[in-house]
């Protein structure tokens, strides 16, 4: 069916919109090498379309008329065509919406709604056009309102009368959204590669610091030791589960609209099944009303995109909280860093807090989408028009989030000695010695209060739970014996965890394990 998108043996192949380096595409072990060396310096996949030249505003004089202009007397005014037009932003659709109309050409073609020698003009023309847009030569002209009408009007200006059968049996209902599916799936494979690169840099950092253990907080108040390698494969686990919903997303919006018409279908005799193949779809969509008035298939891909970027933000966070002096835990290179126009001294982690704050962004655009959709009644409304700008938005912007993360754990460093002074602050080991009272056969509530009354203790003395001698343990209550200092401190705190998940040493290299096999990133750290 692939011969069904190209007009000649010599047209150019139709590449995605979302291009990803040659590295990923060869393989995850290759792209570890490639973050080590390049560390991601070439910029995000492009999420805009090949520049070219908007055309000035048409006076009324010199204004063409409308392709759906027959029924209608007089032009609309130059204010509703302003605010009506879409070409200054679907335009992004240019690639998407040719690639529809080859495969809607060929397909009338076979059924005889169309001579053969039309069809490859039309696909000719096709190709013409693509070639002009992509060098930036093709004049988007707002008068012509769309992507869709400004390749359709163009294309009947070289061609002539073979291009007025390319809208047989379709409509721009059907069409923008076959064209926007096609869009969303490139965005969802690049959004994909994206985190992969990200889990793969936090992978590498984790392997850089093995051992090292690190406060655990609830409440932002000190809780339990963790190991740090523990706490980012955390972010690991989260990344994995914003990429399964994106690749859920995508199976379920790779349904095929085109020939769903503007709402009822058509009585010409097409071929859906066709089309839908030649376009890399599962399958036609069933119900043609369906197919044209819903956008939950958006609306699912823009909830995918903000959990990740609440994920996001939340390492933004507690990078920025662990850059600042009052925790001094890690450190980010100058690359990553910016300063201040007026305190010399200052090393901001700017990135990272603009990662916090574009979450705001994402999440506000599929608001704005939740609330457009709320209130329409079945079928298509104009409405919809507004489902674009939030959607290019929400993946131009991920992308940089997940981009820049990436970077950033790719230029910092844990302040090992800063970490060790901090840690025998907070009682870090006081459920772990609630845990020895338990092997001790106390039961757990006993020994949580006994626990409060031994930090109660050393609170008033200020020292720590294994500066506490045993006569002092004793006095608190008799089961404590020799054996309780092989789980004070957070060293042996940690050696005691042992769960499935925990964040024993044991269990943390297992889980280390998993990821570096599941990355292909064995020996590299």
């Amino acid at each position: 069916m692939e011969s069904l998108l190209m007009s000649s043996s010599s047209a150019p192949s139709i590449g995605p919109l979302f291009a990803v380096e040659n590295t990923y595409l060869a393989g995850p072990r290759q792209l570890v090498h490639s973050l080590a060396a390049k560390k991601f310096r070439g910029g995000p996949p492009a999420v805009i379309c090949s520049s070219a030249r908007m055309s000035s505003q048409p006076t009324s004089a010199t204004k063409e008329a409308k392709l759906w202009g027959g029924r209608f007397e007089e032009s609309v005014t130059d204010a509703v065509e302003r605010f009506t037009e879409s070409i200054s932003y679907d335009k992004q659709l240019y690639k998407h919406d040719i690639m529809g109309s080859r495969a809607h050409a060929s397909m009338l073609a076979r059924q005889g709604l169309m001579s053969d020698s039309d069809r490859d003009r039309i696909l000719q023309g096709l190709d013409q056009i693509e070639k002009q847009i992509q060098a930036g030569e093709f004049v988007w002209r707002t008068d012509r309102e769309d992507v869709h009408m400004n390749i359709e009007a163009a294309l009947t200006d070289l061609i002539g009368e073979p291009a007025k059968k390319l809208h047989t049996a379709r409509s721009r209902n059907d069409q923008v959204l076959t064209d926007f599916r096609l869009w969303c799936r490139d965005a969802i494979d690049s959004i994909l590669a994206q985190i992969k690169h990200l889990q793969v840099a936090l992978v590498i950092l984790a392997g850089k610091n093995e051992g090292l253990i690190v406060p655990g907080y609830t409440h932002l108040q000190r809780a339990q030791p963790v190991l740090l390698q523990h706490l980012l494969l955390a972010y690991v686990e989260q990344l994995e589960r914003d990429a399964g919903r994106l690749q859920d997303c995508r199976a379920r919006l790779n349904f095929c609209p085109l020939g769903a018409c503007a709402l009822a279908g058509t009585g010409l005799p097409i071929d859906r099944f066709m089309t839908s193949d030649a376009l890399g779809f599962t399958a036609p969509m069933r119900n043609s009303i369906d197919a044209v008035s819903d956008r939950d298939f958006v609306l699912e891909m823009l909830s995918a995109i903000s959990i990740c970027a609440i994920h996001l933000s939340r390492i933004g966070e507690e990078w920025v909280l662990w850059a600042s002096e009052e925790f001094g835990f890690l450190t980010p290179s100058d690359s990553v860093s910016t300063g201040s126009s007026i305190m010399p001294q200052k090393k901001n982690p700017d990135p990272m807090e603009l990662v916090r704050g574009k979450s705001a962004r994402v999440v506000g655009d599929l608001v704005s989408l939740l609330v457009l959709c709320k209130g329409l009644p079945l079928a298509y409304n104009r409405d919809l028009q507004e489902d674009k700008e939030p959607v290019f938005d929400s993946v131009k912007t991920i992308i940089g989030m997940l981009e820049v993360t990436t970077e950033f754990a790719m230029n910092i460093t844990f302040n090992r000695e800063r970490i060790k002074k901090a840690l025998p602050v907070g009682h870090l080991d006081a459920t772990t010695l609630a845990d020895y009272l338990v092997k001790k056969g106390i039961p757990f509530r006993t020994a949580h209060d006994i626990v409060g009354r031994s930090v109660a203790l050393c609170v008033s003395k200020n020292c720590h739970l294994e500066d506490l001698n045993l006569d002092e343990l004793r006095n608190i209550n008799p089961v404590f014996d020799e054996g309780v200092y092989e789980y004070l401190g957070v060293e042996n705190a940690i050696k005691k965890f042992c769960s499935y998940g925990s964040t024993g040493a044991e269990c943390v290299v297992s889980q280390f394990r998993y990821w570096s096999d599941k990355l292909e990133i064995n020996g590299d750290k």
